[in-house]
């Protein structure tokens, strides 16, 4: 019986290399990590909202309600830790997220209610 750890073992597609990848990540500021976490999620609610070129194949209205709730959150937390250069075009991606929503949405939610309103206040449109 072989007594290797697991630093021993070498990267393979079903192991990856943990320590590494760490390393990699601490190397990032902390504000491009926010910014990409923001556009995958504002990627991902768009998809969901059916604003890709499939249309409407992957339209998921409950789906990208979460997403853009869990977007409008994220920005309200993170305004005062990234510059107005970064979350000024994220605020306002998340607007037109909200105004899409709001369109695509059979029964439409009362102002102030539908998602990420709770942070950002009511948008009409």
């Amino acid at each position: 019986m072989s007594d290797t750890s697991a630093s021993d073992t070498p990267e393979t597609p079903g192991n990856p290399d943990f320590d590494a990848m760490a390393r990699d990540i601490a190397e990032v500021p902390a504000v491009e990590v926010i910014v990409t976490v923001a556009v995958n999620l504002m990627s991902a609610a768009a998809v969901k909202l059916g604003l890709t070129e499939e249309g409407d194949t992957y339209k998921d209205l409950d789906e990208a309600r979460k997403l853009v709730h869990a977007l409008a959150g994220l920005l309200d937390a993170s305004a005062t830790e990234i510059s107005s250069f970064h979350a000024a075009p994220l605020r306002d991606g998340l607007k037109s997220l909200q105004l899409a929503f709001r369109e695509a949405s059979l029964v439409a939610d009362e102002p102030g209610k539908g998602p990420g309103e709770k942070y950002t206040g009511a948008i009409y449109g």
